[in-house]
């Protein structure tokens, strides 16, 4: 499937192509900004923690540093708690 760069795809002929090609071509990746912003942290661990948090990490398939973001945003009231009224 080759489409112009001006092009809009329905979400169906998207999936048709994703089973079939490599549809990064397809996404504009020029146009994408975070939703928020982010800051670097640095957190000291003790070497069995992150043995632990890494084999936790592969069990379900994602990084460290994806599963220390999940728990921690586990953790915290949501965003709409913050909210005043």
């Amino acid at each position: 499937m080759t489409i112009s760069n001006n092009e809009t795809l329905k979400a169906s002929e998207f999936d048709a192509a994703f089973d079939k090609e490599d549809v990064s071509k397809l996404l504009d990746t020029q146009s994408i900004k975070a939703r928020y912003p982010t800051q670097r942290i640095s957190i000291d661990f003790p070497k069995t923690v992150i043995e632990n948090v890494d084999k936790e990490a592969a069990k379900i398939g994602v990084t460290r540093t994806a599963l220390i973001k999940m728990w921690v945003s586990q953790h915290l009231p949501s965003q709409s708690e913050h909210r005043s009224i």
